[in-house]
């Protein structure tokens, strides 16, 4: 015996169509890393280094990186104290002084001294050996902060740029794997390094957006809001302190009461593997 299922004589025939779960958008974050949080190290004689990732002998896996970014270190090397010959490979080393003068020498012939005011990149490529000493003659020490970064290949030639960093207050491009951008050139081509400086209480300026920055202070202080709007909460970071940024989770970032200067990295995808 067959059943009609069709409609009969004042009934009607409805299609329902499959309702799908709302999409939830993964709320921001803004993950504050004190200065103090950070691993220290004695890696020799006259040498202190806080690393803000896992680094040499130590090892955290929940912390190895952020977006592309693979090392940020912040050292000191006591007068005559210095890293002798040493190997990388593969790598885009960003150099930041922020006191003294560090002495970099390679093995192809590149020699350079990196002082407050300039910024410099090494692309490792397929191999160098260099040197990084606080310069001969110093009496105080060097303080430099130091970022490694995934290139998009390997094995290309190693590369050594140096250059000055504007004055005054403002938004400025250091390095760029954008084609036709007048900065250091990356060999990653979604990445970008930005300088801010602003004054006492000054809002910054609009930042670039990506689904990674990484914001590390170099001096002075600012507060922001985790989520925009009032209902963000009030956070504030001072000099040696980092937020990893993902989505709008940094909100009207503004100078403390000395201003501001701040190294971001815009990145727009992680660490690659394999």
């Amino acid at each position: 015996m067959s059943v009609d299922s069709s409609p009969q004589d004042g009934q009607t025939s409805e299609t329902f169509e499959p309702v799908s779960a709302p999409v939830r958008k993964e709320r921001g974050r803004a993950d504050l890393r004190r200065a103090a949080e950070r691993y220290l190290s004695e890696p020799a004689e006259g040498i202190t280094t806080r690393h803000a990732f896992s680094f040499a002998g130590h090892y955290d896996p929940r912390n190895t990186s952020f977006g592309a970014l693979l090392a940020c270190n912040e050292e000191t090397l006591a007068p005559g104290a210095g890293y002798g010959a040493h190997r990388h490979t593969d790598t885009e080393i960003v150099t930041w002084v922020v006191s003294g003068a560090l002495a970099h020498r390679d093995d192809a012939g590149h020699a350079s001294v990196v002082r407050p005011g300039t910024v410099q990149l090494q692309s490792t490529g397929s191999g160098v050996v260099h040197t990084e000493r606080n310069v001969g003659g110093a009496t105080e020490p060097v303080t430099f902060l130091q970022m490694w970064l995934q290139p998009d290949g390997f094995g290309a030639a190693p590369v050594v740029g140096l250059r000055p960093v504007p004055d005054g207050d403002g938004l400025f491009l250091l390095a760029s794997g954008r084609p036709g951008d007048d900065a250091l050139r990356l060999r990653r081509g979604d990445a970008a390094l930005w300088l801010v400086r602003v004054g006492p209480w000054a809002a910054l300026p609009a930042l670039p957006a990506a689904p990674f920055c990484y914001v590390h202070v170099v001096a002075g202080s600012l507060g922001y809001r985790t989520v925009p709007g009032p209902q963000g909460g009030g956070r504030s970071a001072a000099a040696g302190d980092s937020v990893r940024i993902t989505g709008d989770a940094f909100a009207d970032p503004t100078a403390g009461e000395d201003g501001v200067e701040l190294l971001l990295w815009e990145m727009h995808t992680p660490v690659r593997f394999g």
